[in-house]
């Protein structure tokens, strides 16, 4: 394999696993979630004693469906779909099936096949994660890898290990959710809790302007945010991933741009069905 392939195929790697999961990583909050989300949501006590809160959401719904182009540089390497499936039952809550799926085009394919699937479960009342599922399948690499939390005893199950984590914790899908919910001011941040790979990650959301921008779904208004994972890695503290979402209601992720190891990637909005917002 050529080394321009083989780079083309390490970038694609690098922009499904931290391009389309910014939606994925913007897609992580220490409990400043609590402050941060106090003029949105108001807590409720169950009948069995446990405490769980209400978010205010008239962003997404079932049947929502967001399509993406995933794109390196100016050259095409795949698409993506996230999706609000279906309204379910789980641990005696309503809860939201959340799935994206990444998959590489037939050029890239050709070399370095991606199809990846990732499956949050949200619940439909409070915005967060009850259970995360991650299904790579990028060339002969393979991974299969389930995250559950129990938000009444706060602890994750992760592999073998239990991990314990803060009230109200965010996955790398639906932070995403819980951000579109969030009353977002320039100038300020949201601080939530994500926890990914069997780690617990804080994250800061910082919201930097206003800003129009058009892409093949259309012309939007839009407000820019900024995630600062607070730990290293990719992005470490340099804030390298903007993301731009609809300034109204919806906060629907338009465009997502990122610097990376070699060049950038960005994931832009192609096509979009909202979906039908549930009162509970």
């Amino acid at each position: 394999m050529s080394h321009k392939v083989k780079n083309s195929s390490i970038v694609f790697v690098l922009l499904v696993l931290l391009g389309i999961a910014p939606l994925a990583y913007f897609v992580t909050m220490e409990l400043g979630i609590a402050e941060a989300a106090a003029e949105n949501s108001v807590e409720n006590m169950n009948v069995d004693g446990s405490l769980f809160r209400v978010v205010d959401n008239v962003a997404f719904g079932v049947h929502e469906k967001l399509s993406f182009d995933i794109n390196y540089g100016f050259i095409n390497a795949g698409t993506a779909t996230m999706e609000v499936v279906r309204l379910i039952e789980y641990e005696g809550r309503p809860c939201y099936q959340v799935v994206t799926r990444a998959r590489s085009n037939k050029f890239f394919s050709s070399f370095y096949k991606v199809d990846d699937r990732v499956e949050s479960i949200i619940d439909a009342e409070g915005i967060f994660s009850w259970r995360f599922e991650k299904k790579l399948r990028e060339g002969n690499y393979r991974s299969h890898r389930i995250s559950e939390f129990d938000q009444q005893k706060h602890f994750a199950v992760y592999g073998e290990d239990t991990i314990d984590v803060p009230p109200f914790v965010q996955d790398a899908l639906s932070v995403l959710y819980y951000i579109r919910t969030q009353d977002l001011e320039v100038g300020k941040s949201v601080f939530i809790d994500n926890f990914t790979d069997g780690k617990l990650y804080p994250l800061e959301v910082r919201v930097l302007k206003r800003e129009t921008k058009t892409v093949k779904a259309g012309t939007f208004d839009c407000l820019v945010v900024e995630p600062l994972l607070q730990s290293v890695g990719v992005f470490k503290h340099e804030g390298r991933l903007r993301v731009w979402i609809t300034d109204d209601r919806l906060k629907m992720p338009v465009l997502m741009k990122s610097k990376v190891v070699v060049g950038s990637i960005s994931v832009e909005l192609t096509d979009y069905e909202l979906g039908e917002i549930d009162a509970f």
